[in-house]
């Protein structure tokens, strides 16, 4: 055997293992269910109306698709991008280092030294404050965006106030 078909072989048969492979070659992916994430959406848009803030939320799944939004009443047109933007993000630039919002993104990105070389713009990322990660059981499941307040700090209380209410029923 080749020593590249060698190198193939172990890592199908790690991947295999380690990444959730059945034997017929599925993989099952959690997210929330529809109501739950309308929910979600639902209870974020009135924890921010109660504030005094207009906002939209998104969730996403890992996969980067909408499974519900909400544009709270006032909430203007941007936010509906801009808040899809943050669930976006949430959902994919945590995962490889556990991070918990866009806010840590950023902040981590902060702390690095300045470089010349540019950096590739990537479709629907942002680094803006006011994406959260939704963790199930240590493990990311997608993500939920909030826009409109006015700072994105608030936009992620909002989001996290809305997630801990049905945190003991994401199972």
């Amino acid at each position: 055997m080749s020593r590249l078909m060698a190198t193939a072989a172990l890592a199908f048969a790690v991947l295999g293992t380690a990444g959730g492979v059945s034997a017929q070659g599925l993989v099952t992916m959690q997210k929330l269910s529809a109501p739950l994430a309308n929910e979600l959406v639902g209870d974020t848009v009135a924890t921010c109306a109660q504030k005094g803030y207009a906002v939209t939320a998104v969730v996403v799944d890992l996969d980067g698709v909408r499974q519900a939004l909400l544009r709270g009443n006032g909430a203007p047109i941007h936010t509906l991008d801009n808040a899809f933007f943050k669930a976006y993000s949430a959902a994919s630039l945590t995962l490889a280092r556990k991070e918990d919002s866009t806010k840590a993104v950023a902040e981590r990105m902060g702390k690095n030294p300045a470089t010349t070389v540019p950096q590739t713009p990537l479709p629907n990322v942002t680094y803006a404050v006011g994406g959260v990660t939704i963790i199930v059981d240590g493990k990311a499941i997608g993500g939920i965006g909030v826009s409109g307040a006015p700072g994105g700090l608030i936009d992620e209380e909002c989001a996290r106030t809305a997630i801990a209410k049905i945190q003991g029923r994401m199972k």
